[in-house]
């Protein structure tokens, strides 16, 4: 019999890539923050992966559809390239606030909207990190699903498309939800 999960800590992420295809898609920008179980912030993180400009126009091009609905993020990202660093560095700084933020903790209890997504995308190019993570995620977007299809009850989460405004946007919706539960 498995020994029972409980978590301390939530590890919330958010990541801004190119499109939806972890194998053919990049991660450019990622976010996280550690709250307690009351979702209060203990710490926070921000990365921005660097692109050969050239492969990063190609790679938004390709979703064009998505970027020319959201100039601004676009645009944003873009701009913000140069000063980004590599993805392998952004892993080894992301295992760093996991180890200062999650000592003690076997596994990791990772957090977000449509996190399955995300977790994708960390699986394929931060294999070490994915090690870390529990199997068990806490999705908001499941949340969505079930109050908005059962209850007709909607959050309405600002969609900034930067990833750690859109992480403090699904705490914000998780809260919401939360505060309809009658225990």
């Amino acid at each position: 019999m498995k020994a029972s999960f409980k978590p301390k800590k939530i590890l919330w992420v958010d990541l801004e890539m190119t499109g939806l295809d972890p194998v053919r898609d990049e991660i450019l920008e990622v976010a996280a923050i550690a709250t307690d179980w009351n979702f209060k912030e203990i710490a926070t993180y921000e990365g921005i992966v660097r692109h050969d400009s050239e492969k990063l126009a190609k790679l938004l091009d390709r979703n064009a559809g998505f970027w020319n609905e959201h100039p601004e993020a676009r645009r944003g990202l873009e701009e913000q390239n140069e000063s980004g660093k590599p993805l392998a560095e952004i892993e080894r700084e992301l295992l760093a606030f996991c180890d200062e933020h999650f000592a003690g903790e076997t596994k990791i209890l990772l957090a977000g909207n449509s996190i399955h997504q995300d977790r994708r995308f960390i699986d394929q190019w931060w294999p070490t990190l994915s090690k870390r993570l529990h199997y068990r995620v806490l999705d908001v977007s499941a949340w969505k699903v079930v109050f908005e299809g059962k209850y007709g009850k909607k959050f309405a989460k600002p969609e900034d498309h930067r990833a750690l405004e859109d992480i403090r946007g699904s705490i914000m919706e998780l809260e919401y939800y939360l505060k309809k539960v009658k225990v």
